[in-house]
């Protein structure tokens, strides 16, 4: 009933959405500068061809993309370094990601930035969450004609990536968006097939007077992938020997033959977030405003395992075929109160209301041991919060906390920076942020026919505390260092005796330094990008572990062809880090564990690309990974499951502004 009435409420107010520009102006990540100032040059905005659309007055600058924090920025169809980095599944620059063979399938962290502000714990299967669109990765739109883009590349087999969205403004007040990203690709190795699919509709409206505001999501994700357990031993041996029998990847035998499995992540959301302004500034001499706001989010979701026939990698079964499901329905709500005063600043006060039901539906019990585990975690969380914003002239401070006032979790986080621009192209940045809370559901609670993986824990809230500076010269380098300290830390690892995956609480504290340079170096038409990362853990088991080095480097060419009618950027980009003992994944709980028996990486990654542009259109080109005959076949993801081979890819980005 309950999700019955939500249905009904958010389709009779999707009617009357927009965007709006939220009281409080989101912080600048640290890659970006300026995200309000990242717009386009006269120069550039000539070559878009934006000329040729139907309404003459429209400019790109008009063709606004509105994140869920009320950023804003606009379309961009130039062609940067930038692009090339985020042409990929993701769709986002993937640097210290790590991508197993197939694409759709997960990736292997290489490093990782403790600050948050979460007060719950997350669902479990985080290796499958890599590609599930959050409400932070959802955008709203304004824009003067309708938009399209059209985003294809080719897979690995008998499959194809495409991303295809609208967007259109009926008024000036009201717009609406539909997209769909969908993937199917084979896969070179048995077994490895992936299927994905993600919907998203929004929409968003504001009154002419400005009074009220209104912006609303959908979003439905499907996210399937074959399991293939890794290379067995015999396999690995035959992958690193390089022989050109083995050379064609479906040959070589995978722990899963027999047993052949699969997990399907799929979830749905609505959520609407609408404010009225009480009392709004209608000229330089007013002082004040007051805003009210509600957010309502409701999140269905769940993790499915399915395995023909046990395996004795995960011990004894309790029936032949497996069939692990588990799920999670979460219901928030939250009321905020917004002032604005030209001398104060900008508060917020805000309260919110979790309802979450996490499990599965019957009970575990070990007549042996005679333990029985419960079948679900669910109550309610009462919440109250607050933000503030100030701007001195060229300084800025921000900051925002939150507690968890009554509930089964106990949670509570504080986030403060200040940033000063020293000139024009000189930024600065100082950050600091705590956070406690439970750790994921699937670490307190998880059931499974395998015998093994079964349990209930009553953890301690994990506790991170993390201090951040950043000093970005525009045109030269960005810097950035973090230092963070984590108690408490949970993680999964094999369990000494029984060697099965399990969670794990650690009562020491890990320390853990990154410091990380970006820059280009120009001259004439040849460009050097570098992004080095360098990283420092203290913990005295190895419970935390990651490469000391992460470096990305690009040699790239620019220039214009044909009298300025094609732009042509071809290059080749090195990706590298350092040998360490990169966690192994664990396909049943679709997570990665912890493991120091065997370290990995200390390969060089060679990729050759030529991109061009022709008006709006993007098309990129690319030799991946080109070099294993000159530097070997030893090259993984994670323990047993090797990293991509040579591949020439294809695609392009197309935009269409009628």
């Amino acid at each position: 009933m309950r999700r019955i009435i939500l249905i009904g409420v958010l389709l009779s107010l999707f009617n009357v959405i927009e965007a709006q520009e939220r009281r409080f102006r989101p912080e600048e990540e640290f890659d970006s500068f300026d995200r309000r100032h990242d717009t386009l040059s006269r120069a550039q905005r000539k070559s878009t061809g934006i000329k040729n659309i139907k309404n003459s007055n429209a400019k790109i600058e008009d063709y606004l993309i509105i994140s869920h924090l009320s950023d804003t920025i606009h379309v961009d169809t130039t062609l940067t370094i930038k692009k090339e980095y985020k042409f990929n599944y993701l769709r986002k620059d993937n640097f210290g990601l790590m991508p197993f063979a197939n694409l759709g399938q997960t990736y292997n962290r290489l490093t990782q930035d403790f600050q948050s502000t979460d007060l719950m714990p997350k669902f479990g299967a985080r290796a499958r969450h890599y590609n599930y669109m959050e409400i932070e990765d959802i955008n709203y739109y304004r824009v003067p004609t309708p938009l399209t883009e059209l985003f294809f590349k080719t897979a690995f087999e008998q499959g194809q990536l495409a991303d295809s969205f609208f967007t259109v403004n009926t008024s000036p007040q009201f717009n609406f968006s539909i997209a769909y990203k969908g993937l199917r690709s084979l896969g070179n190795y048995q077994h490895q097939l992936t299927s994905t699919g993600n919907f998203r509709f929004t929409t968003n409206y504001s009154t002419k007077n400005n009074r009220y505001h209104f912006r609303g999501h959908i979003v439905t994700q499907d996210l399937l992938n074959q399991e293939n357990g890794g290379l067995d031993q015999a396999s690995v041996e035959n992958f690193e020997s390089g022989v050109e029998e083995f050379l064609d990847r479906s040959l070589l035998e995978v722990n899963f033959e027999r047993a052949q499995a699969e997990s399907v992540l799929k979830g749905k959301r609505f959520h609407l977030d609408h404010s009225y302004h009480i009392i709004r500034k209608k000229d330089s001499l007013s002082k004040n405003k007051l805003a009210i706001g509600h957010i309502m989010s409701f999140k269905d979701k769940f993790y499915e395992y399915n395995q023909a026939t046990g395996n004795s990698v995960f011990g004894i079964s309790a029936s032949g075929a497996i069939k692990d499901k588990v799920t999670l329905e979460n219901f928030y709500n939250q009321l905020s109160l917004n002032y604005s005063n030209d001398v104060l600043g900008d508060l917020q006060f805000n309260v919110s209301h979790n309802n979450y039901n996490y499990g599965y539906n019957s009970l575990f019990r070990d007549e042996e041991n005679n333990i029985t585990i419960t079948n679900r975690l669910k109550g309610d969380i009462l919440s109250a919060g607050g933000k503030y914003r100030k701007q001195f002239k060229k300084f800025e401070l921000q900051g925002e906390m939150g507690l968890n006032v009554s509930g089964d979790f106990e949670g509570n986080f504080l986030r403060a920076h200040a940033t000063f621009k020293l000139k024009e192209d000189v930024f600065a940045k100082a950050s600091i942020n705590h956070n406690a809370k439970a750790p994921n559901y699937n670490m307190l609670l998880y059931q499974s026919r395998y015998i093994n993986y079964n349990w209930q824990n009553s953890f301690n809230n994990i506790e991170t505390q993390q201090l951040a500076f950043q000093l970005k010269f525009k045109d030269y380098a960005d810097v950035t260092v973090d230092y963070s300290t984590i108690n408490d830390y949970v993680y999964f690892a094999e369990d000494i005796q029984t060697s099965f995956v399990k969670p794990f609480q650690s009562s020491e504290s890990i320390a853990y330094l990154r410091v990380k340079l970006a820059n280009e170096l120009k001259y004439g038409k040849f460009a050097l990008n570098n992004t080095v990362l360098y990283q420092n853990v203290q913990n005295d088991n190895n419970i935390y572990n990651v490469p000391q080095f992460i470096t990305r480097n690009t040699l790239y060419f620019s220039s214009h062809l044909f009298k300025k009618a094609m732009f042509l950027q071809t290059g080749v980009t090195l990706n590298y880090f350092t040998k360490y003992y990169m966690d192994a994944y664990n396909p049943l709980l679709a997570e990665f564990y912890v493991q120091n028996e065997k370290e990995y990486g200390g390969f060089p990654r060679l990729d050759f690309f030529v991109n061009a542009k022709i008006r709006q259109t993007r098309i990129f080109l690319k030799a991946e990974h080109f070099n294993p005959t000159i530097t070997g076949y030893n090259y993984y993801s994670a323990p047993n499951y090797p990293y991509r081979d040579f591949v020439v890819r294809f695609g392009v980005v197309w935009n269409f502004f009628l």
